[in-house]
């Protein structure tokens, strides 16, 4: 897609820019909540806008079994399914693949596995993955990959790479609509060598960007990082790259400052409703009896709703009793904290500090919090 990604500055490798879209523009680096099923759990759209994101996720697996492609023609599109009016990104279902291992099988076709749901048979190739995306209006589609499980052999790994790449190819082929972008997805297990490859081969391919995939699966945080830096060095400047499932706070800095552009994970939204709260002092478990009448702000330094108007005596409360406003508020908080991080983030680069506004926020987050 011509005009898709502008890099508008780098700090060290840290890098900013800004992703062109049929559905508008979003800037870079970015943290994408996660709205597996067409929704991101326990917020509504104009609460998302309200707190500055621009892009969501959806996912292809389990949107293709619940509501169904079906149900989604109907409706336009995943946008008009679930009053979205701004960019989404859609995984392929390939960590599916992985997570519901005992479900399915891998053929060199595709993978034929059995509903989570309901036990029923299906099938995805790596071009019914870009139908149904297609299907869902993704502005960013991923290709069907395999996700490799921690640990794995050398030879195991080396195989599923390599179908990787030929279900990419695969993917490029099947791809029809030229309003959406599609991303190739970099595997290697824990092999430098390997992700160096498999980053070089797929950087030879007309993908608009590129996702680093198979990480954050069980290895050690340094192995993580290790592979990252093999990656990233091998992908061109003038694509996006995406750090797909990753993470904690700090490991989106680490991220960006390696290079990395585009992050998702459920953390702040799944840790909201098991009430564990991200702060600039730390994290807090709300559920702790410190709180039970602490009727100071939950974050003093932070200005979202949940901040300017609620205690943590309340939000303690309403988490004891098992209030549905409990995660309504507290994914408000968290979902804040990680687009407030990012953005931030963006404002660092532009002003070439990004290294101290990485060092000091990690240091302020190593306090036990408030």
């Amino acid at each position: 897609m011509d005009d898709f990604f502008r890099l508008m500055k780098t700090d060290g490798r840290a890098r900013r820019g800004e992703v062109r879209t049929a559905h508008g523009t979003f800037q870079t680096p970015v943290f994408m909540p996660v709205g597996t099923q067409g929704t991101v759990k326990a917020v509504s759209p104009d609460i998302l806008e309200t707190l500055g994101a621009e892009i969501i996720l959806g996912n292809t697996y389990h949107l293709y079994l619940r509501p169904g492609m079906e149900v989604i023609r109907e409706a336009g599109d995943l946008h008009a399914f679930m009053n979205w009016p701004h960019p989404i990104l859609t995984d392929s279902g390939g960590f599916q693949v992985f997570s519901l291992s005992s479900l399915r099988e891998i053929t060199p076709e595709g993978v034929r596995f059995a509903s989570h749901l309901d036990g029923s048979r299906h099938f995805l190739t790596p071009g019914k993955v870009v139908q149904i995306q297609e299907t869902l209006g993704s502005d960013i589609m991923m290709c069907l990959d395999e996700c490799v499980a921690f640990p794995s052999t050398r030879g195991y790994v080396q195989a599923s790479m390599e179908l990787t790449t030929r279900w990419a190819s695969a993917s490029l082929e099947a791809k029809h609509r030229e309003d959406l972008a599609l991303f190739g997805i970099i595997q290697g297990g824990m092999y430098a060598d390997l992700r160096r490859r498999h980053a070089r081969e797929l950087a030879d391919l007309p993908f608009d960007g590129f996702a680093i995939g198979g990480l954050s699966v069980g290895e050690p945080k340094g192995l993580m990082w290790e592979m990252v830096e093999a990656t990233v060095p091998e992908l061109p400047e003038d694509r996006p790259r995406y750090m797909m499932g990753v993470g904690k706070p700090e490991d989106i800095l680490e991220g960006i400052a390696r290079g990395v552009d585009m992050f998702d994970c459920v953390m702040p939204t799944r840790n909201a409703r098991n009430g564990m709260l991200f702060t600039s002092r730390g994290p807090v478990i709300i559920k702790n009896a410190r709180y039970t009448r602490d009727m100071t702000p939950l974050d003093p330094a932070c200005d979202c709703y949940t901040c300017r108007n609620f205690t943590r005596a309340y939000l303690r409360h309403l988490f004891m009793c098992r209030e549905i406003l409990s995660a309504v508020l507290n994914t408000i908080h968290n979902l804040h904290f990680y687009l407030t991080l990012t953005r931030n983030a963006r404002h660092a680069i532009d002003e070439g500090n990004f290294v101290g506004y990485k060092e000091k926020l990690i240091e302020q987050w190593k306090q036990t919090g408030p």
